[in-house]
C-alpha cells in the first residue's frame, strides 16, 4: 500500500519470497511485514500481532519511515516516498504530532483496518498499550475523525473484498466487517465524531470563569471578535441581567445565589454556558 501505484506503474515490484527482508537502505531493496496498528501499540500480544487483517507487505524502507506514527493528513512533509506516502506534521484537528499519510487510493484500506482492529479486540485489550491516536483498542476522536473521512473518500475495492475473502476460507475464517458493510461505521462512530467536533468548537469560543462565582464573571475568548453582548438568565428562564462587559468582566455581586444561563451574542456567533452564583 505504500509503493502501489493503482491503474499505472509502480516504480518497483517484488518476488514473494525471494525479496522478503533482510537489509535495505533505499527503496526497492526487500519487503516486510507492516504492523499498520504498530505492535508497540498493543505490545506484541498474540492474535493482532498475527492477525492478517491489520498485517500488509509493505517496503521495508517505507516501513521504517511510518514507524510506529499515527496515520493522519500531512500538512508540511518531511519525507515522501516514491508512490506519494507521506511523513510529516499533521493537519488534522486535534493532533499536531508527526503522521504517516498513504495515498488516497489506499486510505480507505487503513480506516477500515482500524475500524476491524478495535472491533476484533474490544475487551481483550487488557495487556495493550495506548498511544497518540489509540486507548488500547479505542480509537481516540480526533483519529476517529480522520479515518470517517477516509472511509468515505475511498471506498471499498475489489482488492479488498478479494483479501477479505482470501482471509476467510483459507487462513483464519473470520471476516472485516466494515468491508463487507461499511455502513457499519458510521452506525458505530459517527456520536464520536460528532461529540469531538463540539469539544473542539467550544474549546475555541468562549468560556466564563470563575464557576461557581461570587463577585465577578470574567468571559475568556477563544475567537476574535471586537465586540459583544451578554443576557444572564435564572433556572426560570426570567432575564435578569444583561449589557456589554468591560474588560470582558462582569460584575454579578448583585445576584441570589443560585444556578444562572448566560447567552453571548457575537458577531462571530452565539454561544452559551451555566455557571453558580454562590
Amino acid at each position: 500500500m505504500y509503493s502501489d501505484v493503482p491503474l499505472g506503474t509502480p516504480p518497483y515490484e517484488f518476488t514473494f519470497g525471494t525479496d522478503q527482508c533482510g537489509s535495505y537502505s533505499s527503496e526497492g531493496d526487500c519487503y516486510n511485514r507492516e504492523h499498520s496498528w504498530p505492535q508497540s501499540w498493543f505490545n506484541s500480544v498474540n492474535g493482532p500481532v498475527s492477525d492478517l487483517f491489520q498485517v500488509y507487505p509493505t517496503d521495508g524502507k517505507v516501513n521504517g519511515q511510518r514507524s510506529n506514527y499515527p496515520y493522519g493528513n500531512v500538512g508540511i512533509a518531511s519525507w515522501t516516498s516514491l508512490n506519494g506516502s507521506k511523513l510529516g506534521s499533521c493537519s488534522d484537528t486535534g493532533y499536531s504530532l508527526t503522521v504517516f499519510e498513504p495515498i488516497d487510493e489506499y486510505k480507505g484500506d487503513v480506516a477500515r483496518t482500524y475500524f476491524y482492529m478495535s472491533t476484533r479486540y474490544y475487551s481483550e485489550d487488557a495487556g495493550w498499550a495506548s498511544s497518540g491516536a489509540t486507548n488500547k483498542s479505542d480509537i481516540l476522536p480526533w483519529q476517529v475523525n480522520v479515518l470517517l473521512q477516509w472511509h468515505h473518500l475511498d471506498t471499498v475495492s475489489a482488492k479488498e473484498i478479494a483479501r477479505n475473502d482470501s482471509i476467510y476460507y483459507l487462513y483464519q475464517n473470520n471476516r472485516n466487517p466494515f468491508i463487507d458493510n461499511p455502513q457499519w461505521a458510521d452506525s458505530i462512530w459517527e456520536t464520536t465524531v460528532f461529540a469531538f467536533i463540539n469539544e473542539i468548537t467550544n474549546e475555541h469560543s468562549v468560556s466564563i470563569y470563575p464557576n461557581p462565582a461570587t463577585d465577578f464573571l470574567f468571559i475568556n475568548k477563544n475567537l476574535s471578535f471586537f465586540s459583544y453582548e451578554y443576557q444572564l438568565f435564572n433556572s426560570i428562564g426570567k432575564l435578569v441581567n444583561s449589557g456589554k462587559p468591560e474588560n470582558n468582566k462582569i460584575d454579578i455581586s448583585k445576584l441570589n445565589a443560585g444556578i444562572y444561563f448566560m447567552q453571548i451574542r457575537t458577531d462571530k456567533g452565539n454561544f452559551g454556558g451555566k455557571f453558580i452564583k454562590q
